[in-house]
């Protein structure tokens, strides 16, 4: 049995599968909004209690791989346990509780999401563009099937944003919407700079993963739809939103369709990121893939098992 544990800077994630005739089957998922990066920016470190938070998390997953007869185990970190002055710290109390971490480049943290989002899609041969707006950075990738051709890792999330831009929230319809507006315009300048970059490539379709896109493919989709289930995002439907996420805001009484009150915090810089995203790479639908870094680990590591090497060996020779 394999188990895959993501270390994000938002949420951690434990994925547990089998291996049957050449398959696997997904056997737990477990997810625990930690926001290990939060208030990074400040000092450049993990916060006390963020420290505490991910050290506890780490502990239940611990406690679940052990119901198991897990026989292989990758444990990933991403953006804050790069940047975080004090990372090594946590990588020596996370190995005291048995699980060692490997903090991946953005690069290679782009490169798992792409395989992940690309496995569980049948084989094809149009090219994609897939994006992963994470907690502390966002990860871009165009490709055509398993190929990749060109990767990108920015420093720009959703807990990141909030933490810039949301810190303070205004208390009033006007003020609020000028700073969803600065947010939106910094986060098209950054993706900008990819998007230039990209400027003579085509692409069919473009996926994006992980849990702000799928936070606000949910509300688009009920605002489409009246349901919630995560679909997809149009530009223009997002762009609509935005009076209701400056009401989600200021409000604490009102209840927008489709977000879960456990995301209500994020809903302002998860929007301006996503929506700067969209008009840099003038993208005007996307599709919601539910398979992310996670599912990306999951391959290499059965890749490294029948290699008898290591996934990030695999990884990087990949």
């Amino acid at each position: 049995m394999f188990a895959c544990i993501d270390l994000g800077s938002n949420s951690f994630h434990l994925l547990i599968a089998r291996q049957i005739n050449g398959k696997h089957e997904i056997v737990e998922r477990f997810s625990e909004k930690v926001q290990l990066g939060a208030g990074l920016m400040s000092n450049g470190l993990i916060q006390p209690d963020a420290f505490e938070r991910g050290l506890a998390c780490l502990k239940d997953f611990a406690a679940a791989m052990e119901a198991h007869p897990v026989k292989h185990i990758w444990a990933v970190g991403t953006n804050a346990l790069r940047v975080a002055k004090n990372s090594a710290d946590f990588l020596a109390a996370a190995a005291e509780l048995g699980i060692d971490i490997d903090v991946v480049s953005g690069e290679e943290e782009a490169a798992l999401v792409y395989t992940g989002v690309s496995s569980a899609l049948p084989v094809l041969s149009e090219s994609q563009l897939v994006v992963d707006i994470g907690g502390g950075s966002t990860e871009v990738v165009i490709g055509r099937g398993m190929q990749r051709d060109a990767v990108f890792s920015l420093p720009i999330g959703c807990v990141s944003w909030r933490d810039k831009w949301f810190a303070d929230v205004a208390h009033d319809a006007h003020s609020v919407t000028a700073q969803l507006s600065a947010a939106s315009e910094d986060a098209r300048q950054v993706f900008g700079q990819a998007a230039e970059q990209l400027s003579g490539k085509r692409w069919l379709s473009v996926r994006a993963s992980s849990g702000t896109a799928k936070m606000l493919s949910q509300i688009c989709t009920a605002r489409e739809s009246g349901n919630s289930s995560a679909e997809g995002v149009s530009l223009d439907t997002l762009q609509s939103l935005q009076g209701d996420v400056v009401r989600t805001a200021i409000d604490p009484e009102y209840e927008l369709p489709g977000l879960k009150p456990s995301r209500r915090e994020l809903v302002l810089p998860g929007w301006s990121v996503l929506l700067g995203f969209m008009q840099a790479f003038h993208v005007e639908t996307l599709a919601f893939s539910p398979a992310a870094l996670r599912e990306g680990m999951l391959y290499y590591m059965r890749e490294g098992s029948l290699r008898n090497e290591a996934p990030l060996h695999v990884l990087k020779a990949s």
